[in-house]
């Protein structure tokens, strides 16, 4: 069954060890259906003042028996069962991590962290909790009903009240089918409110900060209630009729009770069945109420647990958009140069061009700079250049390779992007540095850091560089940031560099140190600039200048200037801004 297919992987290698615990549940269910009996035979022998005390004891012990097998085999298939559903938890979060990681940018912009959080906690917990309860109550439940029925007809109950008495729960499988839909219907309506309420808190939590400093807590309060309020609403919407398909299994189990106690009373009054006969009805009546009612909460979880098992397995069945090609090449891009010709390209789903016919050489070893507005389509040409979305095929080669025809792990493993808000984990302030190289030497790492002009910041910390630095960085300022990320990009000296705006939050005095710094150590390596500010530009071999996705134009610095146009009026503003700062 295709909508199954994680469970199925999951279950492949694990069936025997369900089989054997299935075995050892049914068998303590089996040797347990022998208590009404033995209450039965228990019953005659005082009706008919055959009790001695040696025949009490033995009952005992035999009841005694009863129990200690039962308890022994049914907790050893239980315990089995939790194992496995800790087994499918671990092993399912591990593949939903892993298809993450195949997954692309268009992929990530349409969902946040807080609804694949929801996948990985609460769908998952939802199916593991369904397999565990799932198997152990319908395991022991339904075994325990079929020897409940297998002794009564084995015994001198007549036939005819054995079936007046289960007649009320042959009306079961009509109300599984009547109610079942409509449980998962809304079960699946539940969790993805789940998953945009946990989007939200998320949101709400990582911006705490801003809240605060704006006084606004009643609006972001009042946004998550919102969330909150549609969760409790469908939430009680499905309480509603999971409740009342609760309760109507165990009102049959009574009514068939009640039938047995009736009929079977009558009968036993008039001598038609012993009193023993009578008391393991009643009895084995008893026996069949709560496994049917634990069935009809197995039921209601596992449509529960079947509407996160489709949103599991739909989550799984999409594919990244950025595929490898069948025969994809290795390619070594140290001397490789980068030649773009007439490319163009729309986001999915937007209407407008992002670029329009860009075509650029990038010579291997030079430096070039990128300048433009924003929305100027900047970043989205280095995207592209990392194969985080798909250029059309022939736009941008490296070393003569369509970069189609590149393995990804060989083309980003080749080059340091340091973006403007550069991602930092919350770890130390070195394992943040030798993300890419974990076996850096110290050495290296100080050295990238005063390559970044951090160093000295680190170092005033009491814990230099394993300073635990928090969610995403938060014990480091805006440019200390930006200063650490772009050490994490200088470590991995990659062929080339894309330093996207990433000095855009240090002073003009950083800057210029961080780069003459990157002129000198990246000789003949490929750099390409990123910036909003000329000064970080000015030493690039060519300057090309975007708007609207288009190249407006081209050039060394010197001869930008001389022309007019975009780049010489950005210039003469921020010479003028540069002047009145002083």
């Amino acid at each position: 069954m295709k909508a199954q297919r994680v469970l199925v992987d999951y279950l492949k290698g694990k069936w025997p060890y369900y089989l054997l615990a299935i075995l050892f549940m049914a068998a303590g269910n089996i040797i347990q259906s022998f208590y009404p009996r033995i209450i039965g035979s228990f019953a005659d022998q005082l009706k008919e003042e055959q009790l001695t005390y040696s025949l009490i004891v033995d009952y005992s012990l035999l009841l005694l028996g009863v129990g200690i097998a039962f308890g022994v085999l049914a907790g050893m298939g239980q315990y089995i069962v939790m194992r496995l559903g800790r087994l499918f938890e671990f092993f399912t979060r591990g593949r939903l991590f892993d298809h993450f990681m195949t997954l692309g940018e268009h992929f990530y912009s349409k969902n946040g962290v807080g609804k694949l959080l929801s996948y990985v906690m609460n769908d998952v917990t939802a199916v593991r909790e369904a397999i565990a309860r799932g198997i152990n109550q319908s395991t022991n439940s339904g075994i325990l009903i079929l020897s409940a029925a297998a002794m009564m007809l084995a015994s001198d109950i007549p036939l005819r009240l054995i079936a007046i008495s289960v007649l009320p729960l042959l009306a079961i499988p009509w109300i599984v089918s009547r109610f079942g839909p409509v449980i998962r219907s809304r079960s699946l309506s539940v969790q993805e409110a789940l998953g945009k309420m946990t989007e939200s808190a998320e949101e709400q939590f990582g911006g705490i900060r801003v809240t605060k400093k704006f006084a606004a807590e009643p609006i972001m309060g009042a946004r998550f209630g919102a969330a909150v309020d549609r969760i409790h609403e469908k939430q009680l919407k499905l309480v509603r009729v999971s409740s009342l398909f609760q309760a109507l299994i165990p009102f049959l189990g009574t009514l068939s009770l009640i039938i047995a106690i009736v009929y079977g009373g009558y009968l036993t009054i008039h001598q038609h069945i012993s009193l023993g006969n009578f008391v393991a009805l009643t009895l084995y009546i008893r026996m069949m109420v709560n496994p049917l009612q634990q069935i009809g909460g197995v039921i209601n979880t596992m449509q529960r647990s079947r509407a996160s098992l489709d949103r599991i397995n739909e989550l799984l069945a999409k594919e990244g958009e950025i595929q490898e090609a069948e025969q994809a090449l290795a390619h070594d891009l140290k001397r490789a140069g980068i030649r773009i010709r007439h490319l163009t390209f729309s986001y999915p789903d937007a209407d407008m061009e992002a670029l329009h016919d860009i075509s650029l050489d990038i010579a291997p070893g030079s430096t070039v700079g990128i300048l433009g507005k924003t929305g100027s389509g900047k970043t989205t040409l280095m995207k592209l250049l990392l194969r985080m979305y798909d250029p059309p095929e022939g736009a941008i080669r490296i070393g003569g390779v369509d970069i189609r025809q590149l393995t990804l792990e060989s083309l980003r493993d080749q080059i340091a992007y340091v973006p403007q808000e550069g991602f930092l984990f919350s770890t130390t302030i070195r394992d943040n540095i030798a993300f890419y190289r974990r076996d850096s030497a110290m050495t290296r790492i100080e050295e990238a850091a005063k390559q970044a002009q951090i160093y000295g910041n680190i170092v005033e910390f009491p814990e230099r560089f394993e300073t635990k630095l928090g969610e995403r960085g938060v014990t480091l300022s805006g440019g200390q940031r930006q200063r650490t990320s772009l050490a994490r990009g200088l470590i991995k000296r990659a062929p080339i560099m894309i330093l996207d705006d990433s000095v855009s939050a240090v002073d003009a005095v950083t800057e210029q140190k961080i780069i003459d710094t990157i002129s000198k150590e990246r000789q003949g390596l490929t750099t390409i600039v990123i910036a909003h500010r000329i000064s970080a530009l000015k030493h690039a071999d060519e300057i090309v200048v975007l708007d609207e996705g288009r190249i407006v134009q081209r050039g060394t610095h010197a001869e930008l200037i001389g022309q007019r146009g975009m780049y010489a009026t950005l210039h003469a503003i921020q010479e003028e801004g540069n002047r009145d700062a002083e």
